[in-house]
């Protein structure tokens, strides 16, 4: 079953591809998505990672939860379910 994480604090220049990249290391990315302002097409700052295996989620969010990315402490952890 895959897990949903958040990534909160991105940097500007954070992109789908950037993400897919730094998550690939701790296990197979499903998808990947950056929430953007829809009237200025910039990125809000924060997004999504889906992940296959719950372990796998697991140890990305103890690594990369408050570590610096393009000079930025980012946000990791499990994302809430809506509703």
């Amino acid at each position: 079953m895959s897990k949903k994480l958040y990534v909160g604090n991105l940097g500007p220049g954070a992109d789908k591809e950037s993400l897919d990249a730094l998550f690939s290391v701790f296990g197979k990315v499903e998808k990947t998505y950056i929430i953007m302002d829809r009237q200025t097409g910039k990125s809000k700052g924060f997004g999504f990672v889906e992940m296959s295996d719950d372990a796998q989620a697991q140890a990305a969010i103890a690594a990369l939860d408050g570590k610096q990315c393009n000079g930025y402490t980012v946000k990791v952890n499990e994302a809430k379910s809506q509703g």
